[in-house]
This record gives structure tokens, C-alpha cells and sequence, in this order.
């Protein structure tokens, strides 16, 4: 087994990452400014600290979306091949739609999509 073309890649793409790097260091700008030490984001200056603590709601509607962004992945990749799968496709389609939208209606109703400071209720 030959593994001398991989090693010629593996070669010339540091040989082309060391070239980039250190053609960018000879030639880059070098200023040392008061402004340029400050950190922004999105061109507005920090306020406060980065160790702000936040709450478990952000996380939580983070997972859903992707959850859910994911169903639509799922279900584009069904609807292309909606004539290959025939009835048998469609109802699992159906099915897999029927459980997120059970799931979605247990987050809704355990109070998981609600942005008040209230708590989770329990379901009992």
C-alpha cells in the first residue's frame, strides 16, 4: 500500500499553512493603539463582566431549537425521497411528526416555553 501521495499532501498543505502564516507576519500592519486593546463584539465595548450567569432558559430554548431544527432536517431528507419510500415512508413520517408534536406539547405544558420567572411545574 502506497502512502507516499498522502504524505505529499500532508506536506504541502503545512508547506502552504506555514507560507500563509508567516507571509502574513512579515507583511501584516504591526499599530499598538489605546482603542485596539479594548475587546469588542460587533463593534460595541463590553460592558460588565463575560462571567455574567444566565439562566437555564436560554439553554433550554437552545436545545428545542435544535430539536426541532433537526426534525426539519429529518423531514427535507424525507420529502426528496417521498416517491421511494411510498405509503410505508409516509407513515413514518407521520409518526415521527405525531411524537415531536407530543413532545412539544409536554414542554408547553410543563411550562417550558414560558419566559416568566415562574418554575417548572410538575406534572403529578
Amino acid at each position: 500500500m502506497d502512502l507516499w501521495p498522502l504524505g505529499v499532501y500532508a506536506a504541502l498543505v503545512l508547506g502552504l499553512v506555514g507560507a500563509m502564516l508567516g507571509l502574513s507576519y512579515v507583511l501584516g500592519q504591526r499599530h499598538h493603539d489605546r482603542s485596539t486593546d479594548f475587546p469588542y463584539e460587533s463593534g460595541i465595548l463590553s460592558e460588565g463582566s463575560a462571567r455574567v450567569r444566565l439562566s437555564a432558559k436560554f439553554y433550554l430554548i437552545a436545545m428545542f431549537f435544535v430539536i426541532f431544527d433537526l426534525e426539519a432536517v429529518f423531514l427535507f431528507a424525507w420529502a426528496v425521497a417521498v416517491r421511494e419510500a411510498g405509503w410505508v415512508g409516509y407513515a413514518e413520517a407521520f409518526i415521527f411528526i405525531f411524537i415531536l408534536l407530543v413532545a412539544l406539547g409536554y414542554l408547553w405544558r410543563v411550562g417550558a416555553l414560558e419566559w416568566g420567572s415562574g418554575r417548572f411545574r410538575r406534572l403529578g
